[in-house]
């Protein structure tokens, strides 16, 4: 068991406020995203019947084409055995297409179908309206300053973790 850190250690451990709220705010945003609520929302007013697990997986093949399961993996920073299981699931339900690698002859290639490129199209479309709807008050200049800091905010976040998605930063 260690000693109890003493009070005068935690407070010059302590962030500028600025730093704190950017904190407070980013865990609540976590929180509000993360949770099951929210995302049976989205894909209900989406009408796509996927698990939590299978959106950034099919948002991932939407913005980056098709691609080996372990670069999927990769990419979405789980583990290999995750992404087989969700592409078998989504291809039991006709979102996603094995596709012969060009480059490897025994290789697949995980691909988005035409009924799993309309679902995600639904998907940031019923995200875009819920975002829409939460800051109908805010003027579109305070929408694209929000933006803008958020793209900053993540491109050094990014840099400062060494992961760069590619195409940003």
């Amino acid at each position: 068991m260690s000693a109890p850190v003493p009070q005068d250690d935690i407070a010059d451990a302590a962030e500028p406020g600025d730093v704190a709220e950017i904190e407070r705010a980013l865990s609540r945003v976590a929180h509000l995203l993360t949770r099951f609520r929210q995302h049976d929302r989205t894909v209900i007013a989406a009408g796509v019947p996927v698990d939590r697990a299978a959106v950034p997986l099919l948002r991932a093949l939407a913005e980056h084409g098709p691609m080996r399961p372990g670069e999927l993996a990769a990419r979405l920073a789980v583990e290999a055995p995750h992404v087989t299981r969700q592409v078998q699931r989504l291809d039991r339900a006709g979102y996603v297409e094995l596709l012969p690698d060009p480059d490897d002859g025994r290789c697949r290639l995980v691909g988005l179908s035409g009924p799993g490129l309309r679902a995600v199209e639904s998907i940031r479309a019923s995200g875009r309206r819920w975002i829409s709807e939460a800051l109908a008050d805010w003027s579109p200049g305070d929408r694209e300053r929000l933006a803008g800091l958020v793209h900053r905010m993540m491109d050094d976040f990014e840099a400062h973790s060494g992961h760069t998605e590619p195409g940003r930063g």
